[in-house]
């Protein structure tokens, strides 16, 4: 029984055994025929890429084309153009390199080809047709393999590539810092149209005895002195800056006629400043223009930075010019030698008898009164002002340098740092605390620069340690001349905008929309004004 059940079962297994390979070569020979129809299918996709996809993307007509869309767009002519372009000029440079001049000319020839073409459709506003396209990418495709049969292969090609990235970012970073440069320099010089009124204003000042004859009578004035009254101190050569910062608070002020003003100038822009303060009218506020030249007191024994301007090693740091571009360009601005710029530490020596004044700076605007400033408790302090460590970039490790162990044994680096251009100062506290004493010795300290490199707040920072009193945020708005960004509503509310930075409101650069807020106080009546400003 066993061996009839076996010799039955084995013509099954045949039978079944054949079905199957029959199966599979019929599925074979299937198989086949769909390689060989695709492989054809795909080869004529190749030779026409493009007449497939932009038959089924090509709009009839095109109102308004918008060409950066349309180069964007992944079935538009002009993307496969742009892309080819692309991969052509990284070949034409390898080509070159490999000194294979006849392909980098035929590639280079289809480059401008496709340059012309895509700029033509720019200029129409219509999108390019594929007659037009079809010549110069079948050109260029035939001539990126050619490319890639030269053996450029992708090791050889990334790394070429990535030498002339290299190459690339030099080249923009040294183009930035000669931006900086001229950025720089503009903020420096001073505007054609503001020398004009100063010329003309000064000219006023020499020609017209009377006008020198009132200004000894403001100077001889009682007010000048007088602790009832509110005092202002502005240190500036710039006549027209100036005049904003008197005109906006007078504006903005409860009582004009309370209001002294005390401006220092240089002895070139004295008579200007004199001039023009003079044929104004300022609400019976009273203004006093002081020369700088006059201040006796003021010498080179007595202040650390005249001395150290006839130096050398100071004059060439910061006189030499912008050849070396590894400083960056602010920090040799001459300026900051200036000793307008070094008279806020010397307001308790100017102003002998005063016991309170506010200092603005020439590049602010006030928009609120501010004499309540003078009614505000210091608790002792010397100096009032806005703190401005709610960014983590003003803090004392910012401006000073804490590797200096002289800096790290006395100063906390996460101290706040304050706002220079509206501070309150109590003169009585600071004679008190011999503040321009500690100026001097933090002055002598950095005769080599190590301890810090711009300015006058890095040592207002240290001078005025621990004497400092925080005023309220909205008191004073930072970054007008940097800074785009600053809220509407912030700005609207603060009693002192400031455009620190260099880009100044009188200046061609300022940022145009912070620029009416300054423009509304100038007195564009004067004629000087409309001859040299307007013109």
């Amino acid at each position: 029984m066993r061996r009839r059940a076996t010799d039955y079962r084995r013509p099954v297994r045949r039978r079944l055994s054949q079905w199957i390979w029959a199966l599979l070569g019929m599925f074979l020979i299937a198989g086949l025929v769909l390689f060989v129809f695709h492989h054809h299918h795909h080869e004529d996709q190749l030779q026409l890429p493009i007449q497939e996809n932009h038959e089924r993307a090509e709009p009839v007509k095109h109102e308004g084309l918008n060409f950066t869309k349309e180069i964007l767009s992944a079935t538009s002519f002009a993307r496969q153009l742009a892309e080819q372009m692309t991969l052509a000029k990284a070949y034409v440079i390898l080509a070159k390199e490999h000194n294979n001049h006849h392909l980098a000319w035929e590639l280079s020839n289809q480059i401008r080809s496709c340059q012309l073409l895509l700029s033509k459709a720019a200029m129409r506003g219509e999108p390019i047709t594929q007659q037009e396209a079809e010549p110069i990418i079948s050109s260029l495709s035939y001539l990126i393999f050619k490319a890639q049969d030269a053996h450029y292969d992708v090791a050889t090609t990334i790394m070429t590539m990535k030498s002339h990235i290299q190459a690339l970012e030099e080249r923009a970073n040294a183009a930035t810092a000669q931006s900086t440069v001229f950025g720089q320099l503009v903020a420096e010089s001073l505007p054609k149209n503001l020398h004009c009124l100063e010329v003309k204003l000064t000219t006023d000042w020499l020609k017209k005895l009377p006008l020198q004859d009132l200004a000894e009578d403001e100077k001889n004035s009682p007010r000048v002195m007088d602790n009832n009254l509110y005092h202002f101190c502005i240190f500036s050569d710039n006549v027209l800056a100036t005049s904003v910062v008197v005109n906006s608070t007078i504006s903005n002020a409860d009582h004009p006629k309370q209001l002294i003003f005390h401006i220092v100038t240089n002895g070139i822009s004295y008579g200007a400043m004199q001039a023009w303060f003079l044929s104004n009218d300022f609400k019976g506020a009273t203004i006093e223009v002081q020369n700088l030249e006059e201040f006796s007191w003021l010498n080179a024994s007595y202040a650390p930075v005249l001395r150290q301007r006839h130096e050398e090693g100071f004059q060439a740091y910061y006189f030499s010019g912008y050849e070396d571009m590894k400083g960056e360009p602010k920090l040799r601005n001459p300026k900051y030698l200036s000793m307008l710029n070094h008279l806020r530490f010397y307001i308790p020596e100017i102003y002998p008898l005063l016991e309170k004044v506010v200092f603005l700076d020439d590049d602010v605007v006030v928009q609120k009164d501010l004499t309540p400033l003078f009614l505000l408790d210091l608790h002792g302090n010397v100096n009032g002002a806005v703190e401005t460590c709610l960014e983590a970039f003003h803090r004392y490790y910012k401006y000073l340098n804490f590797t200096h162990p002289i800096i790290s044994s006395k100063f906390d680096p996460q101290a706040c740092g304050w706002a220079f251009g509206m501070n309150v100062f109590d003169l009585i506290a600071w004679r008190k605390a011999n503040v321009t004493a500690r100026y001097h010795y933090w002055q002598e300290q950095n005769a080599d620069r190590t301890l810090w490199k711009l300015g006058t707040l890095p040592p207002a920072l240290l001078a005025f340690y621990g004497l400092t009193e925080p005023l309220d945020r909205r008191w004073h708005v930072l970054g007008l001349g940097h800074d785009v960004d600053i809220d509407n509503r912030l700005i609207e509310s603060a009693a002192v905008i400031h455009f620190n930075g260099n880009m100044k409101p009188w200046l061609r650069l300022a940022i145009s929309r912070y620029k009416p807020y300054w423009e509304r106080y100038i007195n564009q009546s004067h004629p000087y004004y409309k001859h040299c400003v307007t013109s």
